[in-house]
């Protein structure tokens, strides 16, 4: 069970370059960074004396997962090693941990995140509906979708929950399925991320079928 968990953490962590989007209306296209004309600039993971945790899943510069230490062992392994502690997950109890060159690091997630970039086609554009979004603004939303796609960008999907709407989760999944069926007969898609439920609602992540 543990290296399950510890799989599934370090694959979900590549994905982890969304970036907080509170400050967005609850419905229509999210700003990109292109559109704002900002660099984004990656987030950068905590690295030896900024880990807060007590213990971590220490992983070896070889990539060997080791034991659960602490901190302070795991500190001192690196150390010894003249390499840095990395903390490659965030939503991880105890918080998984490398051995590493912090800049070799960073160097190997610039060029993970521009080769993603590559792959992707484009850049990667939010459609935001509501949960009571009508079917006007629906069929809107999507024909937003479908320039973003013919552009060759990917479109991430996603509908916030709050209060009660968090209580009825098959309505907002319907109301998403809705909206991909319409898109699907305008142009034809791929699901690059399925469906998924998050803390803050349901997102998901689209492109163009080739």
């Amino acid at each position: 069970m543990p290296n399950l968990l510890l799989s599934t953490a370090l694959l979900n962590w590549d994905m982890l370059v969304d970036s907080s989007l509170e400050k967005f209306p609850d419905e229509g296209p999210i700003p990109s960074a292109s559109t704002k004309k900002q660099k984004t600039i990656p987030k950068r993971p905590q690295v030896n004396n900024q880990i807060r945790a007590a213990r971590v899943r220490l992983i070896d510069e070889a990539g060997k997962q080791l034991e659960i230490v602490n901190l302070k062992e795991a500190l001192q392994m690196a150390q010894e090693r003249n390499l840095d502690l990395i903390q490659v997950t965030e939503k991880v109890e105890p918080p998984v941990c490398k051995i590493m060159d912090y800049g070799k690091y960073l160097y190997w997630l610039q060029k993970k995140e521009k080769g993603a970039k590559t792959k992707g086609g484009g850049d990667l554009k939010g459609i935001r509906l509501g949960f009571n979004i009508s079917l006007h603004d629906l069929e809107t939303r999507v024909h937003q979708a479908e320039k973003f796609l013919n552009k060759g960008d990917r479109v991430r999907v996603e509908m916030i929950l709050r209060g009660r709407e968090k209580g009825l989760p098959e309505v907002a999944k319907n109301k998403i399925n809705q909206f991909i069926e319409i898109l699907e007969k305008l142009i034809p898609i791929k699901i690059e991320r399925e469906l998924k439920r998050e803390t803050r609602g349901f997102i998901m992540i689209i492109t163009k079928s080739r």
